[in-house]
């Protein structure tokens, strides 16, 4: 299912190539907007069109709680009209919503009736079938086209979302790709490698153009949360299983990712020759230390909470449908019955969830684990993960690579 560029209008962004935001809106009201039917996007799909009807949105106050009646639409308070101070409903978007640790994310904060969930997802029928065998019930989310591995497509995803008049109080980048027994690289549609072009360059763009919504938000606590990987840190035992991540001195991001030119195997960060488990790994090193970056640039300015986190060993999940048979049969017992690291998708979908929600997660540059308790704690970042300057530097190169320098 294509997006028709034609429908879609042109958007302003008011981010600085130095790292600076406008300030925040003041003005904390926000409005449904009706969009006219020879403008809707085919991603929006038959509920799309109730965005303005009746909608039940928990509020609350110091001392009580009220429920806003009809005519709200996700994330609209009618807290003015009524004069009185309520919050009201949030809205997050989940990226790789349509199954895996995305689905249960959005399940589990969907069902607290307090969160409207953007599922962005590539296959929207996919999407859609699995939310209503999920149980959420209709008016509890939205779901839109994105294809991480599209420049053009996380552009056009932001539009949409625009376009649909809601607030954004939170994103999740969770999407990934792992293809651990490929041989030879595969690319995105802007020439990238696709295990760094989706998990790592996708999400860069699509949360620095989200990062000015997020600051508009008048939402208590605003988050982007990008999911980190415990195989990307080698300060732990699974992050030393070879081939182990490392990014060397990026000489293979340099120089774009392509596979071509001087560099020999440069669709490696490193610049070495093609791994697909490698190339999976070193595109979580990316996202962990994005998060801090964003932490760094834009936390103290804007006040929005940056994490990552590691929510345990799903092994049952369809992250490794294309690792070897014999290892999909043995891990999901092995991670069960002898490292008991074992983690249900819907446990995990709930651990990230609340990252998302939970006040006691606020802390901004965390990257949140949790114990076989299954209590949260500030997990340690590896000495690649967590170095500054390469950070800076991936950043500044990222930059050039999806066109925002």
């Amino acid at each position: 299912m294509a997006l028709q560029a034609s429908s879609l209008p042109t958007t302003t962004l008011s981010l600085h190539k130095e790292g600076k935001l406008s300030a925040r809106a003041k003005d904390s009201a926000f409005w449904g907007v009706s969009i006219p039917d020879q403008n809707k996007s085919p991603f929006y799909f038959a509920k799309a069109k109730k965005l303005s009807t009746a909608f039940a949105v928990k509020s609350q106050t110091a001392a009580t709680t009220t429920t806003t009646t009809t005519g709200a639409a996700p994330g609209e308070s009618k807290s003015a009209a009524e004069g009185k101070k309520v919050l009201r409903k949030g809205v997050v978007i989940v990226t790789g919503a349509s199954s895996g640790l995305g689905l249960a994310t959005a399940k589990a904060l969907a069902e607290t009736g307090r969160w409207h969930v953007v599922m962005a997802c590539r296959d929207f029928l996919k999407a859609e079938t699995a939310a209503r065998a999920a149980g959420m019930a209709r008016g509890s989310y939205t779901v839109v086209h994105l294809d991480l591995a599209s420049l053009d497509s996380i552009r056009q995803f932001v539009d949409s979302f625009r376009r649909m008049g809601m607030p954004l109080d939170v994103l999740v980048c969770n999407a990934a790709i792992y293809r651990p027994t490929a041989r030879q690289p595969t690319f995105t549609a802007d020439g990238y490698e696709m295990s760094v072009g989706v998990n790592h360059l996708g999400h860069f763009l699509l949360a620095r153009l989200l990062l000015e919504d997020l600051n508009k938000s008048d939402y208590p606590s605003r988050r982007l949360i990008i999911l980190g990987s415990i195989t990307g840190n080698t300060n732990t035992l699974a992050g030393n299983v070879p081939p182990k991540a490392g990014l060397g001195d990026l000489r293979g991001l340099a120089a774009g990712l392509s596979g071509q030119g001087a560099s020999v195997g440069s669709a490696m960060i490193d610049g070495g020759q093609f791994d697909g488990a490698k190339a999976y790994k070193d595109s979580k090193v990316c996202n962990m230390l994005t998060m801090q970056e964003f932490h760094r640039r834009y936390h103290e300015e804007t006040g929005i909470t940056f994490a990552s986190l590691y929510p345990g060993c799903i092994a049952t999940t369809g992250l490794f449908r294309e690792h070897i048979p014999l290892f999909r049969l043995l891990f999901p017992p092995f991670q069960k019955f002898v490292t008991k690291g074992f983690v249900s998708e819907e446990e995990s979908g709930k651990r990230l969830a609340q990252v998302v929600s939970d006040p006691s997660l606020t802390k901004s540059g965390v990257y949140w684990s949790w114990n076989k308790d299954s209590a949260s704690f500030e997990n340690q970042l590896s000495k690649e993960a967590s170095d500054p300057e390469k950070a800076r530097k991936v950043w500044e190169l990222s930059e050039k690579l999806v066109g925002l320098a």
